[in-house]
C-alpha cells in the first residue's frame, strides 16, 4: 500500500513508493500522478476522451436558439430598411423634377414619365431650355426591383413619384403597400 502524508505535512511532499525508484506526488498536491500510477489527475477529462452526444445535441440547441432570436431581430430591420430606401430615392427623384420644373416651367406629363430627368421628352415646348446632361445621371429601381412610378397630376399635388412596393401591385399592406412621395 502506497504512502500517503497527512494533509499538514510538507505542502509539496516527495514520497517513494515501497520499492520503486521514482518519487509519488499525491492528488492533493495539485500534480498529476506519474504514468501508470492509479493515483488521480486534476483534469475533467483528458485528451483521448470527446464529448458526448447529448453535450453535442445541447450545444446544437443553444447555437439554434440564439439563430432564432437574431433573425427575429434582423428581418424585420432589413424590411424597414427597404421601405426607408424607397422613400429617399423618392424624395432624389423629386429634387430632380423640380429642378425640371425650373428649367422648363412645368413638370413632365405623366406620358413622357421619369424618362424625361434623362433626355428631353419630345414634346417640350422650349428643348433650349433643357439642362444638357439631363437632371439625374440613371434612374433608380426601388429595393424590391421594380421601376419608380410617375404620374401628373399626383393624388394631392402636382405629380406623384410612387413604389408599389415589394409586390409590385397597387395596394398592399406592410412590405406591400405602395410608397407615395404625397404622403411624406
Amino acid at each position: 500500500m502506497p504512502f500517503v502524508p497527512a494533509a499538514h505535512d510538507d505542502p509539496n511532499p516527495t514520497c517513494f513508493r515501497r520499492g520503486a525508484k521514482t518519487p509519488w506526488v499525491p492528488a492533493f498536491a495539485g500534480a498529476r500522478s506519474p504514468k501508470g500510477s492509479r493515483g488521480f489527475e486534476s483534469s475533467g477529462r483528458s485528451a483521448q476522451q470527446g464529448f458526448s452526444l447529448i453535450e453535442l445535441l445541447v450545444v446544437i440547441v443553444i447555437i439554434g436558439l440564439l439563430a432564432t432570436i437574431v433573425a427575429i431581430n434582423v428581418i424585420p430591420a432589413g424590411n424597414q430598411a427597404r421601405v426607408e430606401k424607397a422613400k429617399a430615392d423618392i424624395a432624389t427623384l423629386e429634387d430632380a423634377l423640380e429642378q425640371y420644373r425650373l428649367d422648363n416651367l412645368t413638370y413632365p406629363s405623366t406620358s413622357d414619365g421619369l424618362q424625361a430627368l434623362l433626355a428631353p421628352p419630345p414634346g417640350l415646348a422650349q428643348p433650349e431650355r433643357y439642362r444638357q446632361g439631363g437632371y439625374i445621371r440613371k434612374l433608380p429601381e426601388d429595393p424590391w426591383g421594380h421601376p419608380y412610378l410617375f404620374q401628373a397630376p399626383g393624388r394631392s399635388g402636382a405629380f406623384d413619384v410612387y413604389s408599389l412596393g415589394a409586390d409590385g401591385q397597387t395596394g398592399g399592406e406592410g412590405d406591400n403597400a405602395d410608397i407615395y412621395s404625397s404622403d411624406r
